[in-house]
């Protein structure tokens, strides 16, 4: 069990296939049944006892400032990428900012319904540091509605990740929730990229591992993704993840 004092979330995409909700608003700053995704987010990392965050903005990062300001908890560091600086870009300008131990990072536009466990705690929970530079969670593609092309990865009996081979599909998506240690981020390339660079060389060192979501999770890439989530949740029709 670590201590999840830390963690920043990804706030800083232009959301170009929610378009046209996000011609004058950052995605994370749309609305599900009243409350901004990145709220939920950040709610979701209070409720897990996270005291500092890090937010990065870059469309309509005024706007983003202007919300987070609203917050009395986490802590909250804007930070500002005038050049759009990516994932892992984002991530690693922000290590300063973030402890000198394992830190979640959220998406700022992930929206999840915890299951008997919080999520962020079952990952905490499991972090190793001695094994793991990285530990995702991951949601069963079956259970998701909307595109989800070839899934991200595939997962062996103990928790660790590999790609899908070309060809295969792979029966799991990245959830955009995660716990990451700083060791990932040694050597990492200056400016932007993308943290798939990372993870890549983590599951070639054998030291990626991911745990799968036993609650809800919503798939927002697309408006009619968004309508579909504010109609299940409108309606009570979440469907149990097994």
């Amino acid at each position: 069990m670590i201590d999840l004092s830390h963690a920043m979330v990804l706030a800083a995409g232009l959301g170009l296939r929610m378009r046209p909700l996000t011609e004058t608003t950052a995605k994370p700053l749309l609305l599900l049944q009243g409350r901004s995704l990145l709220d939920r987010a950040l709610d979701r990392l209070e409720e897990a006892g996270v005291t500092d965050a890090v937010v990065n903005a870059h469309w309509q990062a005024g706007k983003v400032a202007a919300a987070v300001a609203t917050r009395q908890a986490p802590r909250i560091t804007l930070q500002r990428e005038e050049v759009l600086l990516e994932t892992g870009g984002g991530v690693t300008r922000a290590l300063p900012l973030l402890g000198p131990g394992p830190f979640a990072v959220v998406n700022g536009d992930s929206v999840w319904l915890n299951g008997p466990s919080p999520a962020l705690s079952r990952l905490a929970a499991a972090f190793d540091p001695e094994r793991m530079d990285g530990l995702l969670l991951l949601v069963r593609s079956a259970q998701v509605e909307g595109e989800v092309g070839r899934g991200d990865f595939l997962l062996d009996p103990i928790g660790q990740l590999r790609r899908p081979k070309e060809r295969e599909l792979a029966p799991y998506i990245f959830a955009g929730v995660q716990i990451l240690s700083p060791a990932l981020f040694q050597d990492a390339p200056e400016g932007p990229f993308s943290l798939n660079r990372l993870y890549d060389r983590a599951i070639a060192a054998g030291r990626l591992f991911a745990l799968v979501h036993d609650g809800v999770w919503f798939h927002l890439s697309t408006p009619p993704d968004l309508q579909r989530a504010e109609a299940a949740m409108q309606a009570g029709l979440i469907r149990a993840p097994f």
